[in-house]
């Protein structure tokens, strides 16, 4: 079951299936006779479920990390088995519980499984991708609630339909109330999407979202640097847009070594379109320091401006508990792999009459963050260099995460990124325009800039978790009377 609900994420788009897999386990689990036992098809559900939702990590690890075929397996074994244990550990309460009441049980239970993706995604920095909410972006009718409760809402509501599913089919669809309740939670997100929670500011600007197509193998070595150099300046140079956005470290150079005459004559391209150019660059504070940051520069007709990535991916980019884990730099081989960390509160970009808030790479699976920077910014976008994971599944994946966060925000999101999937994402979280993944081209379209805030923007996960939190407590104090009952 768990392998199969993958297909409800990209770049499958079968939203129902989660709701069906979910129930099937639900199902199960309600009837197991031991909380134990529960507990091991929760673990085999969440084995199933990453085992096949993140196999593209292999191919970062073994491909371009140079780890032996057994040691990778090996690591993406341990990584499944630590996220299974979340799911494991919400189906382990949920049958503690023993709620006997299907209207109790079913809330409860959406409530325990939002509360351990949340933990998921919080805990050592967090890994919330295959949250489940993510798999109904943006088809599902559930999407509609993606601005109102974000992608963890849409989490609750797609566990409580598959209870309520489960319930109504033990009852042979006979009892109304759950068709009914289902039916209510369907209807009400197919509404909230004909609702305009923001609305357009200006003209559309011209954008370019540069795809350089440079090998993950090459992209370090120091004899293909002139040949990344120059696809990157006759992407910038052929395009007239007024927004130009070059990947993640599109150049593998440190910004202070950089030659000017190269970013003053792309300044001096951008101020001619009367706009500016992002390039992804690495930077340090000082030449022979250890403090280096993952930065997008601007040039062009704005001053100079910066972004330094804040949310760093573990044993990618930063290597905590150096003193334990510190071997792991040697084992991965992974270049620059220990980042300092930008500040949380940086502030959306002035650029060719936009206001562009930033994100790189894995920042856009923490909507949470992502938000710091709305409703003062009017367009979103995301820089990844996704050639990590090869022709596997991971970066539709990726693309799939971005559209969840335009629908949260009502805002596009602008991909650039090193092999794909580059795209333009209106504010209802639809893919308007992209280009073939693994080739060097630009994607040149017009982005709407929007002002406004949805409710999302304006609370966060708050609400979601402060109703998970009540739910868990109803729960809790139901089956302390039961247990007080039976004494």
């Amino acid at each position: 079951m768990g392998a199969l609900t993958v297909l409800g994420f990209a770049p499958f788009y079968l939203f129902p299936i989660p709701v069906i897999t979910l129930s099937v386990l639900l199902g199960f689990c309600r009837n197991s006779h031991t909380p134990r036992r529960a507990a091991l098809l929760g673990f085999f559900f969440g084995m199933g479920l990453f085992s096949a939702g993140v196999t593209w990590l292999y191919v970062s690890l073994h491909d371009f990390g140079a780890m032996s075929t057994h040691t990778a397996v090996f690591a993406l074994i341990i990584l499944c088995a630590y996220l299974a244990l979340f799911p494991t550990l919400s189906i382990w309460i949920m049958t503690k519980l023993r709620l006997n009441s299907p209207f109790l049980w079913a809330p409860v239970t959406a409530a325990l499984w939002v509360l351990g993706e949340w933990l998921r995604g919080t805990l050592f920095t967090g890994f919330p991708w295959l949250t489940l909410g993510y798999s109904q972006a943006p088809h599902s009718p559930l999407a509609g609630f993606a601005p109102v409760v974000g992608v963890y809402g849409i989490s609750l509501l797609l566990i409580l339909s598959a209870a309520l599913l489960y319930l109504w089919f033990e009852k042979r669809f006979r009892n109304w109330p759950y068709g009914l309740s289902l039916l209510v939670i369907w209807l009400g997100g197919f509404s909230l999407q004909a609702i305009e929670w923001v609305k357009p500011e200006g003209d559309p600007v011209t954008v370019s979202l540069l795809q350089g197509n440079i090998a993950q193998d090459l992209k370090w070595r120091e004899d293909y640097l002139e040949n990344t150099m120059e696809t990157y300046a006759r992407l910038i140079l052929e395009s007239d847009s007024r927004l130009i956005v070059t990947p993640e470290i599109s150049i593998p150079l440190f910004s202070d070594v950089m030659p000017k005459s190269y970013l003053s004559h792309l300044a001096e391209h951008a101020k001619k379109n009367n706009g500016d150019v992002l390039i992804g660059l690495a930077e340090r504070t000082t030449h022979d320091g250890d403090d280096y940051y993952n930065t997008m520069f601007s040039f062009g007709s704005a001053p100079e401006q910066r972004y330094r990535k804040h949310h760093l991916v573990p044993f990618g980019e930063f290597i905590p508990l150096k003193p334990i884990f510190g071997w792991v730099i040697e084992v991965l081989r992974i270049p620059l792999s220990d980042f300092s960390r930008g500040s949380l509160d940086q502030q959306p970009m002035e650029l060719a009459g936009q206001r562009v808030a930033i994100n790189i790479c894995y920042e856009d699976v923490f909507g949470e963050e992502i938000i710091y920077q709305l409703p003062q910014a009017t367009l979103l976008v995301n820089v990844s260099n996704d050639a990590w994971f090869g022709r596997s599944i991971g970066p539709q994946q990726h693309l799939q995460i971005s559209q969840m966060r335009a629908l949260e925000t009502g805002r596009y999101m602008l991909r650039a990124t090193n092999t794909g999937v580059t795209a333009i994402i209106n504010e209802r979280g639809q893919v308007l325009q992209t280009i073939e993944i693994f080739t060097t081209a630009a994607l040149h379209g017009l982005a709407q800039g929007f002002i406004g805030a949805t409710p999302y923007v304006r609370t966060g996960n708050y609400p979601v978790l402060g109703l998970a939190g009540l739910l868990l407590c109803v729960g809790l104090l139901s089956a302390f009377r039961t247990v007080r009952k039976t004494r």
